[in-house]
Parts: structure tokens; C-alpha cells; sequence
């Protein structure tokens, strides 16, 4: 079995072996961080209109505390848990904000959010649900475990087009692992296990893009693009330009799996009887099945009608959310022994990342990098300064909020892409479709980080894995852009600025 962290020493019969790969990156953080912090000044960012971003003190200690986390993140010297503590620590001793702010961000709503997410998984599990759940697919799609990678992508893609892809993940993962255990009678990672869990986070992202229902990202930008530039983008425009995009890239991810985490074996003998039989030995719903079942779908339909409803659109989805797991411990469902099993490593390592999120977009770092990055395609052609765009938005969103991606770097490339004859409205949609899929780091999305519970993979697998996967998503924007988005009746280009 994966461990839960690092240790310092490794036992091997009497012998203590010191681990020199822990220290190295201990203090490859530590050296990141003192370099970055304590050297002089660095010159201002300047933008197409000449306005220049300065980057303050408080700006590079945020860089600093960025490259430190990244780094104890990917090669875990520390529990992820503990790193996003040690982002809220330095920020307080070194000033960078106030340390009030700094760890109200652990609380920020979008933690609880993924709490409440999480919540609702373990329910289905203690419940039952994700079972019944699993023995339904596996006697639909069959013993294949090509055909399960396909089932389980194709059943969290299409969630996702209804309900927020961190509640998605969190509703799979049980299932999944109730998968998982009847492919594997050790609890150990496996190759198809590996594929299973984060392809279920890679295709989480992909699904969520299509609708305004998959994740916040979408509405938010919607709006803010319709502030800069007095153009309202509805929500079936959206989704008749990001479905084939999201679904071409789950399909994708299907084939990425099958050649890279090709599953030990081909088949499960039997398993299509035994799930159908295991379905049916589950006997009638129960009572607290059937009241689960309506206090999430409940949830979800009310948290849907925000979008429609405008009496409901200032009610906070979280607040929806936390009403559904208030409400499992008031019918018994759930009890004070279930919030031992909450996983607070993966709820710290997501309040970390909110917090240096935060920190980045308030000392104006975020916006420094974002303008040194996008000037230098001030005179490319156009498809590179999209490209270009869109890769910034995609790796920033592995590591900072993906609307406060997208909200850095969106007015700066608006105010560059007339002059280049590139359309507002592919620069948005671009961005759109990478936002919402950050493949290299765990903090990118909660999909990812709740992939990692199932401990079949470490954060440098995911990282590793990731790369041919962002490569991949750039490849599908570059297609979107110049053939499918064309096709489908966008406006690419437009006439350049005088």
C-alpha cells in the first residue's frame, strides 16, 4: 500500500537509512523561496497601453511562497496538507498579508464547498448507493476493463454537464473504489486503479467545461467578459461551442488511458454475472437510500436552478450544499464517528491553495506574471498569441483559482487582440476549455486531490502524467481553433485595429 506521506528514515532490519531525496527537496523549496524573497527588485511589468505593474515586496514574497509550495507539493517532503499550512505560516511571518486574511482563506467557502462534496461521496458509500450504483454499470458494460475505463468516463462526464465536477468526483470516487475492489483482492496501486482515479479527475475537468452547471468558472467569466466588453454569452452559446470540445477530450482521455495505463488484464471473467447478481442481492432500496437519494438530488436540483431562478441567485451554492450534510446528521444518516473519516489532509491541501490564490491576485504578483507573459506575443500571429494565452491560463490554473486565471489574464488579452485581429470571443472560449482542466498538480482542482485518496498514485505520478496530458489539451484547443470553432459559425478573426 501507497504510504501516507514520506518518512525521514526507512527501516531495513536493524539499519536506518537517511532519506537524502527528502532533504533535497526540503530544501530546494526553502533555497526557492530565500531567493526569490531576498533578491533586489525586479523591473515592472508594462502593458500594450503603456501601464506599468509593479511588483511589489509583498508581490515577490507571494512568488516566493508559490515556488516553495509547488515544490513540497509535487515531491511531498511534507503530508500536502501540511505545506498548505506551512503557505498561511509564511505569509504571516514574513508580512505579506495580514495574518487575519491569510488563514480566513482556509475557511473560504469554496473549502467548504469541497467538504460538503466530500460529505455527500461518503454518504453514498455508508448508505449503500455507490453500490448499487456499480453493480448497475458493471452489468451493463461488461467485463472489459477497456469498457469500464469507458463507463466510468462517460458516467462522470455526463454528471458533470448537471451538477459542480467537485461534487461529481466526490460521487464517483466510492464507486470506483467499490470498482476497483473487485478488479484487485489487494488494496495496493494498480496500473488500471491509477487509470481509474485519475482519469476520473482528468475527465471531471473535461465534462465540467460544457454546461455553466460543471463548475463556477464558466458563469464567472461569462460575466466578466460581458462587463469588458458589452457582449452577453448565454448559456446554450456555451454549450454548443464547448460540447464537442469537452466530449472529443473525454474520448481522448479514454484512448490516453488505454495506451498508458493499459489495465494488467484485459478482462474480469465473470464479473458481468456477479454484478448482476451482487445488484440483486442488494434487495429493495432502503429507507435511508431512499432519503439520501432526495436530499442530494434535492441539492443539486436547487443549486442547477440558481442559474434560471433569479429569487435564488444570491443564495450561496455552499450554503445549498452544507443544508444536505446538516441534514444526514439530522435524519441519522450519518453520524459523529463518520467526521473522523473525513479526509482533512485533502481539505488542508485545498485551503492552502485558496490562500495562495488569494495572495498572488492581492499583491498584484498574479497580474506582474501576466503581463510579462502575454507582451511577448504582442507581435506573433495571431494563432500563437491564442495559443499563447491559453497555455498561461492553463498553467497558472494549476496552482491559482482558474476565474482568478482567467480575470488576470482576460483584460490584457482583450486589449491586444484587436490589434493582432484576433476575436474577443475565441480568446474567452479558449480559455474556458483549459481552465477548467489543469492536469499537473492536485491543487489545481478538487477532482484531483480527490483522486489522490484512493492512494493509488503519488503527486510526481500525477505531475509526470500530466505533462503528456496538458500536451494533448493544447493540441485539442489548437483544433478547436482553427477547424472545429470555424466550422460551427465563430468569428476567429477580425479586421486589425488601426
Amino acid at each position: 500500500m501507497q504510504s501516507s506521506g514520506p518518512q525521514v528514515l526507512a527501516f531495513s532490519g536493524e539499519k536506518k537509512r537517511f532519506d537524502w531525496k527528502r532533504l533535497l527537496f526540503i530544501f530546494t523549496g526553502i533555497g526557492l523561496f530565500v531567493l526569490v524573497y531576498f533578491f533586489p527588485p525586479w523591473p515592472d511589468a508594462i502593458d500594450p497601453t503603456g501601464a506599468h505593474f509593479i511588483l511589489t515586496r509583498e508581490g515577490k514574497g507571494a512568488l516566493a511562497i508559490f515556488l516553495l509550495a509547488a515544490t513540497w507539493w509535487v515531491f511531498e517532503v511534507v503530508p500536502i496538507g501540511v505545506t498548505s499550512l506551512t503557505i498561511g505560516v509564511l505569509q504571516a511571518l514574513f508580512m505579506i498579508r495580514d495574518p487575519g486574511t491569510a488563514f480566513r482563506d482556509f475557511m473560504d467557502p469554496s473549502v467548504l464547498f469541497i467538504f460538503g462534496s466530500i460529505m455527500i461521496g461518503m454518504v453514498f458509500t455508508k448508505t449503500g448507493l455507490t453500490r448499487r450504483m456499480a453493480y448497475k454499470m458493471l452489468s451493463i458494460v461488461g467485463e472489459r476493463t477497456s469498457m469500464i475505463y469507458l463507463g466510468c468516463f462517460a458516467m462522470t462526464g455526463v454528471l458533470t454537464h448537471f451538477m459542480a465536477h467537485t461534487a461529481v468526483a466526490a460521487t464517483m470516487f466510492p464507486l470506483l473504489m467499490a470498482i476497483h475492489s473487485l478488479y484487485a483482492d489487494e488494496e495496493g496501486p494498480t496500473r488500471f486503479g491509477k487509470g481509474l482515479f485519475i482519469g476520473m479527475a482528468y475527465v471531471a475537468g473535461a465534462g465540467s467545461i460544457i454546461t455553466l452547471l460543471g463548475a463556477a468558472r464558466g458563469a464567472v467569466a461569462l460575466g466578466f467578459y460581458k462587463d469588458i466588453m458589452k457582449v452577453d454569452i448565454s448559456f446554450f452559446e456555451l454549450s454548443w461551442y464547448m460540447f464537442p470540445i469537452g466530449w472529443l477530450m473525454i474520448f481522448l482521455l479514454w484512448g490516453f488511458f488505454l495506451l498508458f495505463f493499459k489495465p494488467e488484464h484485459a478482462r474480469i471473467p465473470g464479473l458481468k454475472e456477479k454484478a448482476s447478481r451482487m445488484y440483486k442481492d442488494l434487495g429493495r432500496w432502503s429507507q435511508k437510500e431512499l432519503l439520501t437519494a432526495g436530499i442530494v438530488f434535492g441539492t443539486i436540483l436547487i443549486i442547477a436552478l440558481k442559474n434560471f431562478i433569479p429569487a435564488l441567485a444570491d443564495i450561496h451554492k455552499t450554503g445549498i450544499l452544507l443544508c444536505s450534510t446538516v441534514s444526514f446528521f439530522l435524519f441519522n444518516i450519518l453520524a459523529i464517528d463518520d467526521l473522523e473519516e473525513v479526509p482533512w489532509n485533502i481539505i488542508l491541501l485545498f485551503a492552502g491553495a485558496m490562500s495562495i490564490g488569494f495572495c498572488l491576485w492581492e499583491t498584484g504578483a498574479a497580474r506582474w506574471l501576466a503581463v510579462n507573459w502575454l507582451v511577448l506575443f504582442q507581435n506573433s500571429p495571431p494563432l500563437v498569441f491564442i495559443l499563447g494565452m491559453a497555455f498561461f491560463v492553463m498553467m497558472m490554473t494549476n496552482f491559482i483559482m482558474n476565474v482568478a486565471a482567467i480575470a488576470i489574464s482576460l483584460p490584457v488579452a482583450l486589449v491586444i487582440a484587436p490589434y493582432l485581429g484576433v476575436s474577443g470571443e475565441v480568446i474567452l472560449f479558449s480559455s474556458l476549455v483549459v481552465a477548467g482542466m489543469p492536469f499537473l498538480l492536485l491543487v489545481g482542482a478538487a477532482p484531483n486531490a480527490i483522486a489522490y485518496n484512493s492512494r493509488q498514485f503519488s503527486t510526481g505520478e500525477f505531475f509526470l502524467w500530466g505533462i503528456p496530458a496538458s500536451i494533448l489539451l493544447m493540441l485539442v484547443v489548437w483544433l478547436a481553433v482553427a477547424v472545429i470553432w470555424p466550422l460551427m459559425g465563430m468569428e476567429i478573426f477580425v479586421p486589425v485595429a488601426s
